[in-house]
């Protein structure tokens, strides 16, 4: 049984001994005072012997000063003065806080708790011909694995035989089956959902993918936001300076008026309500459920300082290639648009084989099946030479074609610079070429946009050259950017944008993880977005994209401003309620039922605030994938 179905039935049982009790007491007037207290005494017992033991303990251990010292401090000092009804309410209300408490705090673990179930149990090993099964720790690179159906892939690696259909959805929020075949790379913690898979561990386990992100995700919580770590420090002298305010407040009118009991009842009471269990339960559970939320959508956020980041960040940095445009090569233009099909379908029987990017693009781009059989000549730095029946087709830049003796031409002789061609001819006749290029991603130009209309500042770097960078910079409306920048130079610009940035500026910078290292740490906030299973990506960021796409950026905007939002309305709302209520019982107003109802209502409505992080938007295009 959990701890939170334990103690919602304790809480349960102490609140229905109470109401029998009362309801004697009530019908029943004649019996002796001293009969009601050790009545009231067992219920006060079975609703608080916890917490007097967390009160007694930590007196021992030297911390003083907890929610628990003043709830025993309160009630026991009620029950001298025979405020029974009242002891036990402040015992029983507490702990009707901490049920709630428990309650959410298990749903925000909910909301993590696909992540943390990532991790595989065991390894299919093939050794000496035979399958064992051991732990994914045991191991090494270069082994064979066997992944089937209902496994979770143990260990990054690559498919050597077979096909399958993975759900990805622990990793990246996104329900659709990714279909995977020989030659793909495959990544730990994925679900194989039908088929039968062969792989080729490329990491160990401490390396992989499914190990970097459960570090990350079980080390958030040390990473605490400024509003976090200003709520400890708040409660640490918060709690001392109520308990002695409370003992003036008992002894200095008492030795004026000497009414005694009066003045500690209204101290006693003055204890109950300062509690700030509001705000330390709250705020924590408010950061963990915004994390739990993002990573319900396939966003990684390291920890609460970082929520309170990207909240607030309102000048990004973009690397260019593989972070605003997809960094593979896509066919962007064939020409003349008369002879596509004769250009593509030459230049597939080429670069069929070929494992170059460039030729993966090309052939990507085609369907064609039966081509017959041709013999195939690589002439290194120039391109390919394909040869059947008298038929010589050629396929590479130009220096090819002018050594075969092919005429030049006009589209021979110009050539836009974030363009790359390949050249067609076939039996000494120039066919056409086909246009690549590093495309910019779908998704790219709303979400710079987007960025833009909120107020935010937009710098875009790269190494590529000027008319590269121009051509992105402009289709995506770009205002300011580098080019040609070695990674330091990108590191110096990252230091000049710091440098020039206001007091209230927050610079974020996002990359593709594999060569921005450096930028991604020195940067306020770093995002990486460089699709799953990139290894930088997941150490040197303060956030994952695990999901690649641009869009995870505004999603991970509005659930960090979300979440600070429900924080502050709890900070401001306990804090409000917590003053008036001490000064109306400083003041006699308010009794010790007010004071229950005061600390206890205050917790409840806080935790129950805190909840909204972990509530799913369902809005229509709210999904950022």
């Amino acid at each position: 049984m959990s701890k939170t179905k334990k103690n919602l039935i304790k809480t349960l049982t102490s609140l229905a001994f109470f109401t029998v009790v009362l309801i004697c007491k009530i019908l029943i007037q004649s019996a002796d005072k001293y009969v009601w207290a050790v009545a009231f005494c067992a219920v006060y017992l079975l609703a608080g012997h916890d917490v007097l033991y967390k009160a007694g303990r930590n007196i021992i251990r030297g911390k003083v000063f907890d929610e628990n010292f003043l709830m025993t401090i309160a009630s026991l000092g009620a029950f001298m003065l025979g405020e029974y009804l009242e002891a036990c309410a402040v015992m029983i209300f507490y702990q009707i806080g901490e049920v709630f408490q428990g309650y959410a705090v298990g749903k925000s673990r909910k909301s993590i708790s696909a992540l943390m179930d990532i991790r595989p149990d065991i390894a299919r090993v093939i050794r000496n011909g035979k399958e064992e099964e051991v732990d994914p720790e045991e191991v090494s690179v270069g082994e064979v694995i066997t992944v089937r159906a209902g496994d979770r892939i143990p260990l990054d690696g690559v498919v050597t035989e077979g096909t399958c259909s993975l759900n990805t959805s622990a990793l990246t929020g996104e329900s659709k089956p990714q279909s995977v075949s020989v030659g793909e790379q495959v990544i730990s913690g994925c679900l194989c959902i039908d088929g039968k898979l062969t792989v080729e561990v490329q990491k160990e386990f401490y390396d992989s993918t499914v190990s970097k992100i459960l570090d990350m995700v079980e080390n958030a919580s040390s990473k605490k936001a400024r509003v976090e770590s200003f709520i400890s420090v708040f409660a640490k002298y918060y709690t001392p300076i109520v308990v002695f305010s409370a003992l003036i407040l008992a002894i200095v009118p008492s030795l004026i008026t000497w009414q005694w009991q009066v003045w500690a009842v209204r101290a006693l009471t003055f204890l109950v309500v300062s509690c700030p269990c509001a705000l330390v339960i709250s705020v924590p559970l408010g950061f963990f459920g915004g994390i739990g939320g993002a990573g319900g959508k396939g966003i990684l956020i390291k920890g609460a300082s970082y929520v309170e980041q990207i909240s607030k960040a309102n000048v990004f940095v973009f690397d260019k290639t593989g972070t605003l445009t997809k960094g593979e090569f896509s066919v962007v233009d064939v020409y003349p648009k008369e002879n596509r099909e004769d250009i593509l379908r030459c230049a597939y029987i080429c670069e069929k084989n070929s494992n170059h990017p460039i030729a993966r693009s090309i052939v990507k781009e085609c369907d064609f099946t039966d081509v017959g059989a041709y013999s195939i000549e690589e002439i290194a730095g120039k391109g390919i030479v394909a040869r059947a029946n008298g038929k010589v087709i050629l396929c590479g830049n130009i220096t090819l074609l002018k050594d075969f003796g092919i005429e030049s031409s006009v589209e021979l002789q110009t050539q836009e610079n974030w363009q790359t061609r390949v050249y067609t001819a076939i039996n000494g006749k120039y066919l056409g070429y086909i246009a690549l290029a590093d495309t910019v991603r779908e998704e790219a130009e709303e979400v710079v946009l987007e960025l833009k209309k909120q107020g935010c500042k937009i710098y875009m770097l790269t190494g590529d050259g000027i008319s590269s960078a121009k051509r992105v910079a402009r289709e995506l409306h770009v205002d300011e950017y580098s080019y040609g920048l070695l990674p330091q130079d990108k590191m110096t610009k990252l230091e000049s944008i710091l440098k020039a940035k206001g007091k209230k500026d927050v610079v974020c910078f996002v990359g593709d993880g594999i060569n921005d290292a450096p930028v991604l740490t020195r940067a306020d906030v770093g995002i990486s977005m460089g699709g799953i299973g990139s290894d930088s990506a997941i150490e040197a960021s303060d956030a994952v994209l695990m999901h690649d796409s641009l869009k995870g950026i505004l999603s991970a905007k509005k659930i960090t401003k979300k979440t600070m939002r429900i924080v502050r309305q709890n900070i401001f709302f306990a804090l409000a309620v917590k003053f008036s209520a001490l000064a109306l019982s400083a003041l006699g107003i308010s009794g010790m039922w007010y004071a229950v109802f005061a600390d206890v209502g205050v917790s409840v409505l806080a935790i129950l605030n805190s909840m909204r992080t972990l509530k799913k938007d369902n809005k229509k295009g709210a999904r950022a994938f």
